[in-house]
């Protein structure tokens, strides 16, 4: 039988917006008080008198970041360090069991004498103990809605074995305009880390990912004298020299990776569990559909990361040697170092290698000089009026790459 109330310990913090307090909760908890806010942020959008309409701003959750976050949360080695902040009303009016916004004003006037007030949360300064009233309309999530749905898309098939704590703040009885300098401060202030430095920091990963092989790669790319991308890449996503450095580090590695995993956190969280499961390796595609797509998978799998490079460096060699000028110089409207270039020559590159029929091997120079001598395009044709910058760009320069080698 479900508890009238949910009991935490905290700590009491006192700060000039006033009191506020924190404490640990299991998930499952949190979802029990704040199940229902995911759902009134669309509800509440239609309300002039809503959080929303207040601020002026639509909260939008995003699908494709809950999968994401659901996909993170099964890692071994997943966490959220930082606080979900909540705010809760001290108590609640309710009338025929529901709150009083449920009815029309009318309603409430002829049956005030029947009007409920429940205490949504007590707390108690000497033992320290918190309550919570066991109710989906409690809480008000002020930051934290993707991590909560997150966590129930991840784990919505192990509730109850899967122990996961989060830290939380509440805030008891803020003004509506109190609610709104938090939400403002805290989006405000949260800067999108950049997705270079994110990728660099896989150098110094302990264990095997296709996330630290791509970036390793592209590392090695840049720094090696005679590689067709020496000192091209733009490390941490900022150039230092902007005339050579035109490429950016996330962009190549996630290039990279479509080609080695469909699912790279997974592939990172199966390799970092090896230990406890007696694993030592990805396991390699044996079905030719999947040899085919993922056409650097099973060298990763063999570990043979040196040829996943050699192979990139081989192509993008044709590459600098058959245009030299655009993809060396930095000129006024060449595309084809830039970003829109390295798109569509890295999509290229799996039909290329499909051809040539040398999958699972090393390709040299040679073999793909056969495709690119078939290609007519002259050096300092790749411009932005041809191929728009953009994916319109990109496949526009993949089709003419096909359409010039004879692959369909």
């Amino acid at each position: 039988m479900m508890s009238n109330y949910i009991e935490i310990d905290f700590l009491k913090l006192d700060q000039p917006i006033g009191t506020f307090y924190i404490g640990t909760i299991n998930w499952i908890d949190l979802i029990k008080i704040a199940n229902a806010d995911i759902r009134k942020i669309h509800e509440e959008d239609r309300k002039s008198d809503s959080f929303d309409s207040y601020l002026g701003i639509q909260r939008k959750i995003s699908p494709k970041r809950i999968k994401e976050i659901g996909s993170y949360v099964t890692t071994v080695d997943s966490t959220f360090p930082t606080s979900v902040i909540l705010h809760i009303d001290s108590d609640v009016k309710l009338l025929d069991g529901k709150l009083l916004t449920e009815h029309d004003a009318d309603y409430i006037e002829d049956n005030l004498d029947r009007v409920e007030v429940i205490s949504n949360i007590s707390i108690d300064e000497n033992t320290r103990k918190l309550r919570i009233r066991n109710n989906d309309k409690v809480a008000r999530i002020l930051d934290g809605q993707h991590r909560i749905e997150g966590l129930r898309y991840g784990l919505k098939n192990d509730l109850f074995s899967t122990p996961y704590e989060l830290n939380i703040t509440i805030f008891v009885d803020l003004d509506i305009d109190d609610q709104a300098q938090i939400f403002s401060v805290i989006n405000k202030a949260q800067t999108k880390v950049n997705k270079s430095l994110v990728y660099d920091l896989y150098e110094y990963a302990k264990t095997r990912s296709p996330q630290k092989t791509s970036h390793d790669i592209v590392r090695l790319l840049n720094k090696m004298d005679d590689s067709p991308f020496y000192k091209k890449i733009k490390i941490l996503g900022t150039a230092e020299n902007k005339e050579l450095e035109t490429l950016a580090q996330a962009t190549f590695v996630e290039l990279i990776q479509t080609y080695i995993s469909s699912d790279p956190m997974k592939d990172r969280d199966f390799l970092k569990r090896k230990p406890l499961i007696g694993s030592n390796k990805i396991p390699k595609l044996t079905a030719s559909s999947d040899i085919r797509k993922w056409i650097f998978r099973n060298l990763f799998a063999t570990e043979k990361d040196e040829v996943i490079m050699k192979i990139i460096w081989n192509y993008f060699k044709n590459v600098q040697n058959k245009w030299p000028s655009s993809w060396d110089n930095n000129t006024q409207g060449n595309i084809l170092n830039k970003s829109t270039g390295l798109i569509a020559l890295m999509k290229f590159l799996r039909p290329a290698i499909l051809k040539l029929n040398k999958l699972d091997q090393l390709v040299t120079y040679e073999d793909f000089e056969q495709i690119f001598n078939q290609i007519q395009l002259e050096d300092g044709s790749f411009t932005k009026d041809v191929y728009v910058p953009g994916s319109s760009g990109q496949s526009a320069l993949l089709r003419t790459l096909k359409d010039h080698s004879g692959i369909i």
